[in-house]
């Protein structure tokens, strides 16, 4: 068994709680992104994508998720998403929406 599929995803109880920043620049703390590039354009649809995948990687609670994701803005960048399959399995069982909305 891989470990991606033994390991703990943070997931928010409802989508309604993820209220982070939908524009601009963002920085990540360390916990979530370890690498040199820890700031991302939110205005550009690849650095978004790319710091959703990290934060849902690597979120240890549904505080880091609610901080730097956006419900809307998940929803809308879900299916473009690179995702470990557990983690992407774990939301779409919680959140039947992400999948109708791919």
């Amino acid at each position: 068994m891989r470990y991606a599929d033994r390991r703990t995803y943070a997931i928010p109880e409802d989508l309604a709680q993820l209220t982070g920043p939908v524009s601009g620049v963002v920085e990540l703390p360390r916990h979530l992104d370890w690498s040199e590039q820890r700031t991302y354009d939110l205005d550009d649809p690849a650095q978004l994508g790319l710091m959703y995948e990290r934060v849902i990687r690597e979120a240890s609670s549904p505080e880091d998720l609610a901080t730097y994701l956006d419900a809307q803005t998940l929803v809308r960048c879900w299916g473009r998403l690179y995702l470990p399959v557990q983690a992407r399995r774990l939301w779409e069982i919680r959140f039947p929406s992400l999948v109708a909305a791919a």
